[in-house]
């Protein structure tokens, strides 16, 4: 019936394009379970060496995400060029609707690629205490948009990444102790040395004040005093003092406490600033 209804050379035609696309679909068929249990297994082993290297759950989910997307997208473009349709079309399609989110959301990209780089980086983790964009607070969560901090009055306080990751960062956390500057001003009558022995034996005494350097730190040293300039109305002494990073405000409250009481109570005077004024009588 079709070789009457056909000529023979528009038969031999149609059947040579059966069995072209018959055996391009074969091909097509094979490259699909190849192409997937590829996909499968490189997904496997991308998880697995970013879990070895300790990456953050949340980023190496969404970086799998994108890579399987990504995969999968170039797989069918392969099957479909297999098959023999015209793939231009797809791919011009794709970057342009590409370009265009891009263009779009391009904050939440910036964003994004400073999560990335937090999270691999790790410049700061849950639970150091940081400073920046012009807030200080306890890091509570690090997302892939954003990272959340706590206060010291308790609010929440969402910084996006993007700018976390450019702009100027304080970690008080990253080192295991902190150095205590602490500066006293007395008149210009007291004994220096004597005001300077009872700040130094008051430092000392602290038991949180570490006394010497330490094995695994190659910046902490033993307390120093020092004058540290003569102010207009006192002499200033500066002190220097080194603790564990968790002890940072208890030493630096109870220093300035306990300095000041018992200085009080040996009878040194604080100074205080003061005016004269003369009034001439004409």
């Amino acid at each position: 019936m079709v070789e009457k209804l056909l000529s023979p050379e528009t038969y031999s035609l149609l059947v040579e394009w059966m069995l072209n696309f018959c055996k391009n679909a074969i091909v097509a068929i094979i490259v699909y379970f190849i192409g997937s249990w590829i996909i499968k297994w490189g997904i496997r082993l991308i998880t697995k060496m970013l879990e070895r290297s300790k990456v953050e759950k949340s980023l190496y989910t969404f970086l799998t995400s994108i890579v399987n997307v990504v995969a999968w997208f170039l797989l069918i473009i392969v099957i479909v060029s297999i098959l023999g349709i015209e793939t231009s079309s797809f791919i011009a399609l794709f970057a342009s609707a590409g370009v265009a989110i891009g263009m779009a959301l391009s904050g939440t990209l910036q964003n994004f690629a400073g999560g990335v780089m937090i999270l691999l980086f790790k410049p700061f983790k849950v639970g150091d205490f940081i400073e920046a964009q012009g807030y200080a607070g306890v890091v509570k969560e690090i997302q892939i948009f954003n990272t959340i901090i706590r206060t010291g009055d308790a609010q929440i306080i969402i910084i996006p990444n993007g700018g976390l990751s450019t702009g100027t960062m304080k970690n008080s956390t990253k080192e295991p102790y902190r150095r205590v500057d602490l500066d006293f001003q007395f008149c210009y009558g007291a004994d220096y040395n004597e005001v300077r022995q009872a700040i130094a034996d008051i430092i000392e005494a602290n038991p949180l004040v570490l006394k010497g350097p330490v094995a695994d730190s190659e910046i902490v040293a033993a307390p120093w005093y020092g004058l540290g300039s003569l102010g207009d109305s006192g002499v200033v002494i500066k002190t220097r003092s080194w603790c564990k990073g968790e002890d940072y405000w208890a030493v630096y409250f109870g220093l300035n406490e306990t300095i000041y009481q018992t200085l009080k109570e040996r009878g040194f005077m604080f100074p205080f600033n003061r005016m004269d004024v003369t009034i001439l009588n004409k």
